[in-house]
């Protein structure tokens, strides 16, 4: 099962909590247990997990993107000038393997799914989650 979810940043950088999107369509699915591999469809754009209680902890983590991949770098020669972009999504990563069970998503307390803008804003950005029940 494989659903394509759509949409737009309005930041140049941002983490969008897209854990709630990803669980209602597990529930409404009516899936009870197996693997979501959850893919961004975009060169600039990742998937990762990471806490979701403390909204710092993302604005450290593109702060501290941003410190290690400046934007701007003199020996950069990508013509479209958003190197830093693809940098950021190679160190993130373009997604993430998770577990259902008992129609949930297993993350830990703090946990949650983002969707990493790395080259906004943009819009119709995607994402897919495809689902191995079992």
């Amino acid at each position: 099962m494989l659903n394509t979810f759509q949409l737009d940043t309005v930041h140049h950088s941002e983490m969008i909590d897209i854990t709630a999107n990803i669980e209602a369509w597990i529930h409404q699915k009516g899936i009870k247990n197996g693997i979501a591999v959850v893919s961004s469809l975009h060169t600039t754009a990742g998937i990762t997990v990471n806490e979701n209680a403390d909204p710092d902890v993302k604005r450290d983590m593109l702060m501290r993107l941003d410190e290690v991949y400046p934007w701007e770098h003199p020996k950069d020669r990508h013509m479209e000038g958003n190197t830093a972009s693809h940098l950021k999504v190679s160190t993130v990563g373009h997604q993430q393997t998770l577990i259902i069970s008992n129609g949930k998503l297993q993350l830990g307390t703090w946990q949650g799914v983002y969707f990493c803008e790395f080259d906004g804003p943009r819009r119709n950005r995607k994402y897919i989650v495809k689902i191995i029940e079992g």
